[in-house]
């Protein structure tokens, strides 16, 4: 992600640490090896939260890319979602459905290549749904590469049109890689979020035209040496002054599972810690990296951050984000002057958002 500056703790080495700073960095270490066997355990015991609706895990082969995924009344979404991942190579879906009341379960359940669990526990309580997730990955996962994105995500990375996981998921094993980060990039339509129509199974990317291409900032976090990427679009215009608040962009969508591993932070970051050098490796050397397309503002957005706002279960601290959610039930412009038209892939590469590999 070379068009994403840095800050200058990012391509710091520990080889040269003095004395002091060493036993802080093993103490540190140590600190996050007791926070995964917490965080597994956590997700071991939200079994008793999930039910099992339909299960197809049997038909999973060894090399099959599995996709994994929390979603709530996402039926207008879902059509789309299923065969956008179906052509990029997704053997199996994982869905936990959380509560939804519009057939988002009804719709999956009946897919041959899905399964489904279901829960009405708390979104928030579950660590917005990762306790799930990583049990679902512990118990499905380990040993394939599994993508795990909302349902408002579309993967994308260099020559996505032309190269599926399966082949990308090889040169990546091959070049002894086991994740593969990507930034969120929010689209949005070129007026009021609320006032463009969007029909079931239509592409998002027919509406939603447009993104920042600029500016966002990084730097690395001390103490899990993950990064932490703020700015874009919704920093622009609904955090401009409190951007602390701003979302983070930063995800490791595709990982290579192991039973060991464990989402920390939604996918922003990971245990072991290491598994945090997507991006930029430890030595300050460009890994590389895709995007993951942001369509929430579609026009349901509108009526689905007001309910949202009333669920309160999407933020730690929600009252302060009350005013963002009051913000978008106001029907908002996020197209500016400096906006620019999403062109495919190769755009992305070309502004640095993207960083290929020879896959």
């Amino acid at each position: 992600m070379h068009g994403v500056g840095t800050s200058r703790d990012i391509t710091s080495a520990e080889a040269a640490l003095p004395k002091q700073d060493l036993l802080r960095s093993v103490w540190w270490a140590y600190r996050m090896r007791w926070k995964r066997r917490r965080l597994l355990w956590r997700a071991y015991r939200s079994r008793h939260q999930l039910n099992r609706i339909t299960d197809n895990t049997g038909s999973i082969s060894p090399d099959d890319v599995l996709l994994l995924c929390v979603m709530r009344n996402e039926s207008v979404r879902l059509p789309h979602f299923l065969g956008h991942y179906r052509r990029l190579g997704v053997a199996h879906f994982v869905f936990v459905d959380n509560g939804s009341s519009d057939g988002s379960a009804d719709l999956v359940s009946a897919q041959p290549d899905c399964s489904l669990w279901s829960t009405n526990a708390s979104y928030k309580e579950s660590r917005f749904g990762i306790d799930w997730i990583n049990h679902l990955l512990a118990r499905f996962g380990v040993g394939h590469w599994c993508l795990t994105v909302d349902v408002d995500e579309i993967f994308t990375y260099a020559r996505s049109d032309s190269v599926d996981l399966n082949r990308l998921t090889k040169w990546l094993e091959k070049s002894k890689y086991r994740m593969f980060g990507a930034l969120m990039l929010d689209l949005y339509p070129d007026s009021a979020v609320g006032d463009v129509p969007y029909q079931v199974g239509a592409d998002p990317l027919d509406a939603l035209r447009w993104f920042d291409a600029g500016p966002y900032r990084a730097r690395r976090q001390e103490l899990m040496r993950n990064l932490w990427v703020q700015g874009g679009a919704r920093e622009r215009v609904f955090f401009k002054k409190t951007p602390r608040l701003s979302p983070t962009l930063n995800k490791i969508p595709l990982v290579k599972w192991q039973r060991s591993f464990a989402y920390v932070n939604s996918t922003h970051s990971m245990l072991p810690r290491d598994l945090n050098a997507a991006y930029i490796d430890m030595e300050g050397r460009l890994m590389p990296s895709g995007v993951l397309l942001h369509t929430k503002f579609l026009n349901t957005v509108v009526t689905k951050s007001a309910e949202e706002k009333h669920r309160k279960e999407h933020f730690s601290n929600s009252a302060d984000f009350d005013q963002y959610y009051d913000a978008l039930t106001e029907n908002p412009v996020l197209w500016h002057p400096e906006s620019v038209e999403y062109e495919g892939p190769k755009q992305l590469e070309d502004l640095g958002l993207i960083l290929a590999g020879d896959w």
